[in-house]
C-alpha cells in the first residue's frame, strides 16, 4: 500500500466558488474587463505546469485529450469496459481534478507529490480504451509513454519539491545544486536583476561553468529595441570563474496570450490608472521586465477601491526551494461592500494600532501608507492554489515607501474551512463546537491582522548605492543588546534574497504573530463586530486555531531531508513551539490512544492564561524576528528560527512520532471548481442541406445558434455581452470546467506545452 498522503481520497472535498450575485451586479463594461483579466490570468497560469515538474504539462494534456473527446460520464463506461471499478474510475477523476486544481502532480500547499489511488496497468486500460485513443492512437499512445512512468514514480527525490537531491525543481535545471543558486543570486544582485521571473540552467563547457539566467517573456530575442525594452539587461557576461547569459522567451506562447488578452482588457479599464497598470504588464510580459511590473505595481497601488480587482504575474515564491523566483498566478474578483467597509476601519485604526505592536518606534515605518483594503469574491484565481488572503506586491521596496493593498478572499473562505465534527481532530470534545462555530468569524479577524498589520508593519534599515541611510546609524538602538545596531541592507539586497530559503516562512510566522498579538484588542475585535462573551469566544479559537495548525503542520516536514514543505505550515509549527515553551500550562500536548484503538493526540490551550502567558510569549519572539529582519541579521535570524522549526524526538515531545500521528489522520485539503466566462455572439446563417435538430455552441467570441428553420443569408454578432458558466463542485464539475477554459484554441495550447516541455527535457535527466 501507497502512502496516504501520495494519493488524493475519494471523498475529498470539492467546492464550487459562488461568485454568481456579484459578477451579475457588474455593469457590462466591468463584466468585459473581468473577462479579458481572467483571459490573461488563465493563459498565464498553464506557465505553473512548466513551473512545478517536467512531467506536469504532458499529464495536462493527456487528460486534456481523454475528456475532450468523452466528458466524465461518457468516459465512466469507457473505464467499465476497461474494467474499472467505480471505486477505481473516481479515485481517476480525482487524480484529474488535483492536476487541474494543482496545475501540475506536487500539491500546492505542502509541494508533496500526488499519485493516481488507481493500479498503473488500470489508468493504462482506460486510456486504450477511451474514444481520443481510439482516434489518434498514436499520438496518445506517445502521451502516455512521455508521462506514465514519472506519473507514478515514488523515488525519494520524486516525492516533494526541493534543490539537488532534496527533490525535484524545475526552477533550476536537474543538475544545480544550493551552491549554484546562491552564486547566481550573487550574479544577479550584481546587475540589479530580480530572479522573479527567471529560470536556471546550468551547463558545462571546457570545464567552465556557464549559466543561463531565462527570463519569462513573449519576445524571444534578446537584442530589441532599448526604447521599447526599457532596459537592457540581456547577454552575456562573465562573472567571477564562470559565464553567465541572460536570455528572453521563456513561456514566450503563453506570455503573448496574457499580453494580448490584457491588450483587450484595457479597452474597458474604467479609468487612467488601470490603463497605464496593463500598459507596463503588458511591456513586463513582452520584454520579461521586472522593473515594468513593478512599475504596473505602482499604479495598481493607486487604483483605490476599484469593483474589479486584479493582479497578475510572478508574484509568489513559496515553490521555489531557493525563495527568490515567482510562481505565476492571476486573479479576478469582485469587490464584497459590506466586508469591505469593515476592512476600511481596521486600515483608518491602524495608526492606533501600530504602536501597540512590540518594538521600538524606530523598528516601525516612518509613516503608515494606507491601503486598499477590501473583501472580494473570486471570479478567476489561476495558479497552483487559491489563498484566503493576499498583501501585495511583494516588492519590499515599494511595500516600505509607496504602499501595498490588502485583499480577503470571501467566497474562499465561505467554504474552505468548513468543517464537519466528527473530521475535527486533535481537540477536545467540549472544544469541537465552540471551533466549528467560531472558527470562520476568528479567521476573518486573524486574516485581516495578518494581511494589514502583519505583512504591513516593520521598516527594513537601508543603506542605497549613494550610501545614503534611511535610519539614523548613530541612534538606533537593538532592543535585544542595548547596542547600536550593525548590520542592514545594502544596495540592491532585498528581503528575499538576503534570507533567501527562511525568508517566506519566516515572514508568515511574523505576520501570523502579529495577528495572534493584535487580536486581544477591543477595538479591533469591536471592528469586526465583536464584543462582550462573543469577543472573548473568538480570541480563545483564534489561539486554539494557531496550536492546533502548529500541530497539523507537522505534515508538512520531510524528515529524510530535515526540511520544510510549506512555508506557513512550518511558521505554524514555530508558534506551537514558542507557546509550549512559555510554560504555564499555557498549552498542552498529550500523545494517546483513540476511540478506533489507533494513536492519537490531543491539545489544549488554557484560555484564562492568553492575555498573561500567551501574550508575553508571543510580545517576546515577534520582537525578535523584527529585529533581525529590520537588520538584516540573517545569522540570527536563522538560528532563532531553524531553532524552532526543528522537529526532533528529543525534549518533552516526541514531534517525529507526533508526526506519525498527524499522517495517520489527516484531512485533504479542498479543491475549487470556478467558473468561466464567454463573450456572447448571435449568429445566423443558411446550410447547403437542412438540419433536422437545432445546434448551440460556445467559442472564445462569439456564441453560434443555428436553427433547423432559419435559412438567413446575413450574420450578425453582438460582442459585448459577457456569459458566466458555472459548474458543480465536484470531480466532475472541476474537470469540465478545464475541458471547457479554452474553447477556441485549446489543442494549439496543448502542443505548445508539448513542446515546451520536450525542448527542456534533456535538463532533469
Amino acid at each position: 500500500m501507497v502512502d496516504s498522503q501520495y494519493y488524493l481520497p475519494n471523498d475529498i472535498g470539492i467546492s464550487a466558488l459562488d461568485c454568481r450575485e456579484a459578477f451579475r451586479l457588474l455593469s457590462p463594461k466591468e463584466q468585459l474587463y473581468a473577462h479579458y483579466l481572467s483571459r490573461a490570468s488563465w493563459y498565464g497560469g498553464l506557465a505553473v505546469l512548466i513551473q512545478t515538474s517536467p512531467e506536469s504539462a504532458n499529464i495536462y494534456v493527456l487528460l486534456q485529450k481523454l475528456f475532450r473527446a468523452q466528458a466524465p460520464l461518457q468516459l465512466k463506461a469507457a473505464a467499465t469496459a476497461a474494467g474499472l471499478s467505480a471505486e477505481e474510475y473516481q479515485a481517476f477523476l480525482v487524480y484529474a481534478a488535483g492536476i487541474y486544481a494543482n496545475m501540475g502532480n506536487y500539491k500546492s500547499f505542502g509541494d508533496t507529490k500526488f499519485i493516481p489511488n488507481l493500479p498503473k496497468e488500470k489508468f493504462k486500460a482506460l486510456v486504450w480504451e477511451s474514444l481520443a485513443f481510439q482516434e489518434s492512437p498514436g499520438d496518445i499512445e506517445a502521451l502516455w509513454g512521455s508521462c506514465s512512468e514519472p506519473l507514478y514514480s515514488l523515488e525519494d527525490k520524486k516525492k516533494q519539491l526541493g534543490l539537488g537531491e532534496k527533490g525535484i525543481t524545475t526552477y533550476f535545471s536537474g543538475n544545480c545544486c544550493l551552491e549554484d543558486a546562491e552564486f547566481a543570486q550573487k550574479f544577479l544582485d550584481s546587475k540589479k536583476l530580480s530572479a522573479y521571473n527567471t529560470r536556471l540552467f546550468k551547463t558545462e563547457i571546457d570545464g567552465k561553468r556557464c549559466y543561463e539566467v531565462r527570463l519569462a517573456s513573449a519576445e524571444k530575442a534578446d537584442c530589441c529595441d532599448a526604447e521599447k525594452d526599457g532596459e537592457n539587461f540581456c547577454g552575456r557576461y562573465e562573472f567571477e570563474d564562470a559565464v553567465f547569459s541572460v536570455k528572453r522567451g521563456d513561456y514566450s506562447f503563453l506570455m503573448e496570450k496574457v499580453c494580448q488578452n490584457l491588450e483587450k482588457a484595457k479597452a474597458h479599464a474604467a479609468n487612467e490608472n488601470q490603463k497605464k497598470m496593463l500598459e507596463e504588464y503588458i511591456r513586463s510580459f513582452t520584454y520579461g521586465s521586472v522593473e515594468a511590473h513593478k512599475e504596473g505595481s505602482r499604479y495598481w497601488i493607486k487604483d483605490k477601491g476599484p469593483i474589479v480587482e486584479s493582479y497578475i504575474g510572478f508574484i509568489e515564491s513559496y515553490r521555489d526551494p531557493f525563495g527568490s523566483r515567482g510562481e505565476f498566478e492571476g486573479f479576478v474578483a469582485v469587490v464584497n461592500k459590506a466586508m469591505s467597509a469593515r476592512f476600511a476601519q481596521l486600515v483608518s485604526s491602524a495608526e492606533v494600532l501600530l504602536p501597540e505592536l512590540p518594538w521600538p518606534p524606530a523598528f516601525e515605518k516612518d509613516r503608515f501608507l494606507k491601503p486598499d483594503f477590501t473583501s472580494l469574491d473570486v471570479l478567476t484565481f489561476a495558479g497552483s492554489g487559491i489563498p484566503a488572503g493576499i498583501n501585495i506586491p511583494n516588492y519590499d521596496d515599494i511595500r516600505q515607501t509607496e504602499g501595498f493593498k490588502n485583499v480577503s478572499l470571501g467566497n474562499v473562505l465561505a467554504v474552505a474551512y468548513a468543517t464537519q465534527k466528527d473530521k475535527l481532530t486533535f481537540l477536545e470534545e467540549n472544544d469541537k463546537d465552540l471551533y466549528i462555530k467560531w472558527k470562520g468569524p476568528s479567521f476573518e479577524v486573524q486574516v485581516g491582522l495578518h494581511e494589514l498589520l502583519g505583512h504591513g508593519s516593520g521598516k527594513l534599515f537601508v543603506q542605497d548605492d549613494k550610501g545614503k541611510f534611511n535610519f539614523d546609524q548613530t541612534a538606533v538602538c537593538n532592543p535585544e543588546t542595548g547596542e547600536l545596531i550593525s548590520s542592514w541592507y545594502k544596495g540592491s539586497e532585498t528581503w528575499d534574497s538576503k534570507f533567501s530559503t527562511i525568508a517566506s516562512s519566516y515572514e508568515e510566522c511574523r505576520a501570523e504573530c502579529v495577528g495572534l498579538y493584535l487580536c486581544l484588542n477591543k477595538q479591533v475585535l469591536s471592528i469586526f463586530g465583536h464584543e462582550g462573551e462573543d469577543a472573548e469566544e473568538v480570541v480563545y479559537v483564534n489561539w486554539l486555531t494557531m496550536v492546533r495548525a502548529g500541530l497539523l503542520g507537522l505534515e508538512f516536514y520531510t524528515p529524510e531531508s530535515k526540511s520544510w514543505r510549506q512555508a506557513h505550515m512550518q511558521a505554524r509549527f514555530v508558534i506551537l513551539r514558542v507557546l509550549l515553551e512559555a510554560g504555564e500550562g499555557l498549552v498542552g500536548l498529550k500523545e494517546c490512544t483513540g476511540t478506533d484503538g489507533r494513536p492519537d493526540a490531543v491539545i489544549t490551550l488554557d484560555r484564562s492564561k492568553i492575555n498573561t502567558v500567551g501574550k508575553s510569549a508571543i510580545q517576546r519572539f515577534l520582537c525578535k524576528l523584527q529585529v533581525h529582519k529590520s537588520t538584516a541579521d540573517v545569522e540570527g535570524g536563522r538560528a532563532l528560527y531553524e531553532g524552532y522549526s526543528a522537529v526532533t524526538a528529543d525534549g518533552t515531545h516526541d514531534f517525529l512520532r507526533l508526526r506519525e500521528t498527524v499522517l495517520l489522520r489527516k484531512e485533504a485539503r479542498k479543491m475549487f471548481v470556478q467558473a468561466n466566462t464567454y463573450i456572447k455572439g448571435l449568429c445566423s446563417a443558411s446550410f447547403l442541406q437542412p438540419y433536422t435538430e437545432n445546434y448551440h455552441f460556445w467559442s472564445e467570441t462569439h456564441s453560434y445558434i443555428y436553427t433547423k428553420e432559419e435559412q438567413c443569408v446575413a450574420v450578425c454578432f453582438v460582442d459585448d455581452a459577457v456569459e458566466l458558466v458555472e459548474y458543480e463542485g465536484s470531480a466532475e464539475g472541476l474537470v469540465q470546467s478545464f475541458v471547457e477554459r479554452f474553447p477556441d484554441d485549446g489543442e494549439e495550447v496543448e502542443a505548445q506545452l508539448l513542446e515546451m516541455t520536450l525542448t527542456d527535457s534533456t535538463c532533469w535527466c
